[in-house]
């Protein structure tokens, strides 16, 4: 697999739309600073293709994929395997409850020769090629058929990943096994043993098909093929014999069939002619017609004379006048006799009230007179107070002294107020004010009471005078109603002449609907006796057309029972004649069938002569067993023929069994699966032991023992160490060396579409000194010099991308990360 072009928007570091193009990038590198984004480039190529990230943990991860604050991630890769372009897709996004799913995944098979920078001219799915996955579910399987791979073992030989570089050092070997069979195609060995055992087991069956076929082959001897040749004649032999007996035959049925057919027709007829009979009752039917028709004509007479006195009732009700004009009248001239009572009442009322209203204005008059008189004597008493005080300012000073308050003049407490002398002006002056003040407010209220009961009497007063208003407003329009209008006995006679009408129409009506009913039943009667008439004379014309091809009289169709009285006799009579001649026809039916029945017999015999059950019909059963000794014998030389053939097909799948279960023990137990494994192992162990002697300055060599890995220690008088007791750094060479011979030996091995076109590192060259570094950086450039495939590391290391021609810088700010291309 070797990336051709990245598209990413959304996904994780890389919130804006970032493309990163590998076109002709054999050797590159991803630098800058730790935390730019780097590892997410590698990161994006994982995901679109598998949908998880080595450092996410697996799926449910897939949250990671997200940008912050993004709510969509897009990846898109171009690349190349086997020598076929692809486009994978993949998209996520977070719905509105927070969750983020896959919404899209697909794989497409991009035409030969398509122009990858078109994908900026906002092609639609279409133009990309053939869809090979369209879901996600599809994903899995579609990419490990384009890249050969599975996740797993993609990110321990193609794309190496932070923490992940020395997986394949350190996998069990079993895993290890399985990752070197995907590579080198193995599996094809258990498929073909597969194969091999089925088409043995295939080969097999048919052989033991074969055997039970010629099993049921074994009657087709030269005694069988003659027994079969002897039936086919004597069969011909019956066909010619049946053939003479058949006319024979034929003849003396169509005699038979001739005399049955002639005594058959005959005892027809006499059976139609002596069925001919009068219906019961038929005589009496015209009396019942005639007798429906008179009771029908009668009723219908009296619901005439029954309508025409309910119209004349209906015309007299109508010139009474209108009921409720009369109800109406009546009613006014009792309201009008009511109306007139209550008038006298309310007047009375008004001439009440109006003088109740009089005195309680004159009351109140008086009231405010007096009022008057009482505030001009407060007013004298309080000018009075006013001069006594100014008289004796001692004496005032006393009236507004409290016990134990202050005094007004030197502010000391009073002990006790001293005694108002006797024949004090002030004294009188206060007493007369206080009697003035009682008299004027006892005459306000006077006031008070007689106005309010003034304005509730003058209330009543224009409620009474509304009310006679109304009255009288009522009366006049009474008046006015029964200016021209009957007295109230007039109208109530002319109410119980409406009555009486009225019983009397419903009456009428009652009496119709009583005709009518009746009516009804005497045409219901008619119908029906007239039906039956009907019926009568249909059954008449249904016998006489029966016996037209007698000829029959005519018909009186005045009289329904007279007819069928001639019709009877008539039949009767055709009856008789036919009687005569029925007994010399009988007697020629016996010897006609005893022809029939003597040359059946002789062809009964020949049948059974011959082996054959009796036969349903001569000729055809003659025939059919003349088809059938001949197709017996056809099939007895058709199954000898085709037991030779079977006997040679039976020799050619004993071959083919024996053949593939021979292939399918070959391959059995993975013997040979087991023995490629153990040769590619021992081809990588020495391509990584030579790269490991090269990085270590010649310390170390790799081996192998039944699968596990160890190092041999040149430095340490050549101590076998295993690969898990390594260094940091010494681990990273060893990884390091086994993923170069990954990439430059096994590639080269591999039979299926499991290529190792790319290799990606992603781990650790700072922890390499200068020298080792320089050997690394040699080493990749002797890779990537080949042309082969191509070659990237991610580093922040300033001497080994100095020494890598293409570098794709990645810098990342506040809103988002970017790739740009340099070098060559």
């Amino acid at each position: 697999m070797r990336p051709m072009r990245l598209d990413m928007a959304g996904f994780t570091v890389f919130r804006e739309q970032t493309t990163v193009d590998f076109t002709d990038a054999d050797f590159f590198a991803l630098v800058g600073p730790t935390g730019s984004g780097k590892s997410t480039v590698l990161d994006a190529i994982c995901f679109v293709l598998y949908g998880t990230v080595p450092r996410w943990g697996g799926t449910r991860g897939l949250a990671n994929a997200l940008a912050p604050s993004a709510n969509e991630a897009r990846v898109r890769l171009v690349f190349e395997s086997a020598g076929d372009r692809y486009v994978a897709t993949r998209v996520v996004r977070r719905d509105g409850r927070g969750t983020v799913k896959t919404a899209n995944a697909g794989l497409q098979l991009m035409p030969a020769g398509f122009d990858v920078t078109k994908l900026d001219t906002g092609l639609t799915p279409e133009d990309l090629g053939e869809v090979v996955a369209g879901t996600p579910a599809e994903m899995e399987q579609a990419v490990l058929d384009a890249v050969g791979l599975p996740y797993e073992q993609f990110t321990s030989c193609v794309v190496l990943p932070q923490g992940q570089f020395a997986d394949f050092l350190h996998a069990k070997p079993a895993t290890r096994q399985q990752i070197l069979v995907n590579l080198l195609g193995l599996g094809v060995y258990e498929a073909v043993q597969k194969k091999a055992t089925e088409r043995a087991g295939q080969a097999e069956a048919k052989l033991a098909a074969v055997d039970k076929m010629l099993g049921g082959l074994t009657d087709v001897d030269d005694a069988a093929l003659a027994d079969a040749g002897r039936r086919v004649d004597r069969m011909r032999e019956l066909a010619e014999a049946v053939s003479v007996a058949v006319p024979e035959l034929d003849r003396a049925r169509a005699t038979a069939r001739e005399v049955t057919a002639a005594l058959t027709a005959l005892d027809a007829e006499l059976t139609v002619l002596a069925g001919v009979r009068p219906p019961d009752g038929i005589a009496e039917l015209a009396r019942v017609v005639a007798t429906a028709r008179v009771a029908a004509d009668e009723a219908a007479a009296a619901v005439g004379l029954a309508e025409e006195r309910e119209e004349k009732l209906r015309g007299e009700l109508a010139a009474a006048g209108d009921e409720s004009a009369l109800r109406l009248l009546l009613k006014a001239h009792a309201d009008r006799e009511r109306l007139t009572g209550e008038v006298a009442t309310v007047r009375a009322a008004v001439t009440s009230a109006q003088t109740e209203h009089d005195a309680a204005a004159e009351a109140l008059v008086e009231a405010l007179a007096t009022a008057e008189r009482a505030e001009a004597e407060l007013e004298v008493a309080f000018r009075a107070h006013e001069e006594a005080k100014a008289t004796d300012q001692a004496v005032a000073l006393r009236a507004h002294l409290v016990a134990g308050g202050p005094c007004p003049v030197c502010e000391q407490e009073v002990d006790r107020v001293p005694a108002m002398p006797a024949g004090s002006a002030v004294a009188r002056a206060v007493a007369a004010g206080k009697a003035a003040r009682t008299a004027s407010e006892a005459a306000k209220r006077l006031v008070r009471e007689r106005d309010t009961a003034a304005r509730e009497l003058d209330r009543v007063l224009l409620r009474a005078r509304a009310e006679h208003d109304q009255l009288r407003a009522r009366l006049t329009e009474l008046d006015g109603q029964l200016a021209d209008a009957a007295a109230p006995a007039a109208l109530r006679a002319a109410l119980d002449e409406h009555a009486r009408l009225r019983r009397a129409l419903e009456e009428a009506a009652g009496a119709v609907r009583a005709g009518r009913d009746a009516a009804r039943r005497a045409r219901s009667t008619l119908d029906g006796a007239e039906e039956r008439l009907r019926r009568a004379w249909r059954q008449f014309d249904a016998t006489r057309d029966e016996l037209a091809r007698f000829g029959p009289p005519a018909a009186d169709r005045d009289d329904v029972a007279a007819a069928w009285t001639a019709l009877a006799g008539w039949a009767g009579e055709q009856a008789d004649r036919r009687r005569a001649d029925r007994d010399g026809l009988a007697a020629t039916v016996g010897p006609a069938e005893a022809a029939v029945t003597e040359v059946e017999a002789r062809i009964v015999a020949l049948f059974t002569a011959a082996g054959l059950a009796a036969p349903g019909d001569p000729l055809r059963d003659a025939a059919v067993a003349v088809e059938r000794a001949v197709a017996e014998l056809r099939r007895l030389e058709e199954r000898r023929g085709q037991a030779a053939e079977l006997r040679e097909q039976r020799a050619g799948h004993e071959r083919e069994a024996q053949v593939a279960r021979a292939l399918a023990g070959h391959l059995r137990a993975n013997n040979f699966e087991r023995w490629l494994l153990a040769e590619a192992l021992d081809l990588l162990v020495d391509g990584a032991s030579r790269i490991l002697r090269e990085l270590s300055n010649g310390q170390y060599d790799l081996v192998h023992d039944k699968g596990e890995f160890f190092v041999v220690d040149h430095h340490d008088a050549g101590l076998r160490r295993g690969v898990r007791t390594l260094s940091g750094g010494e681990t990273f060479q060893a990884s390091l060396a086994l993923a170069l011979a990954l990439s430059e030996q096994l590639a080269g091995m591999s039979t299926t579409a499991a290529s190792l076109e790319s290799i990606v590192l992603d781990e650790g060259f700072g922890t390499l000194d200068a020298a080792t570094l320089d050997t690394v950086a040699a080493t990749l450039e002797n890779l990537a010099a080949r042309g082969d495939r191509m070659v990237g590391v991610v580093t922040h290391v300033p001497a080994l991308a100095e020494r890598i021609p293409v570098r794709f810088e990645v810098r990342k700010d506040a809103r988002t990360a970017r790739v740009e291309r340099t070098g060559r």
